[in-house]
């Protein structure tokens, strides 16, 4: 089944679950603001994805935190994902061992109905 991982209330996984509603595509959510992530997940995706997809340089968290005055390797950047999950973009889309960063209209389009 496919797996969507985000916050409740952030935009793009709101616009992501309609898609899927719309298209009467089944999936599971996980709020990871409630079910923290384990570092493996994590590391598999950064695996699959690369670090500049999953982390989000954009993010009030990360404003917050003052990262950006860190300037933090890869290494440092995927530890800051497991400390706090909220730096990762969302939505994280997982199905059939592939992996959506993100909510584009068009990319779910192809992938989903392609």
């Amino acid at each position: 089944m496919l797996k969507v991982y985000g916050i409740k209330n952030c935009d793009s996984v709101k616009k992501a679950l309609a898609f899927f509603k719309k298209h009467a595509i089944d999936y599971e959510f996980i709020d990871y603001k409630t079910e923290p992530l384990p570092c493996e997940k994590i590391g598999m995706w950064v695996a699959k994805a690369g670090i500049e997809a999953l982390f989000n340089a954009k993010s009030t968290t990360y404003r917050e935190l003052g990262l950006k005055e860190l300037n933090l390797d890869a290494k440092a950047k995927e530890a800051w994902l497991c400390e706090k999950n909220l730096l990762i973009k969302r939505p994280i889309v997982e199905f059939n061992d592939k992996l959506l960063v993100g909510f584009n209209e068009e990319t779910y389009q192809g992938v989903f109905h392609g």
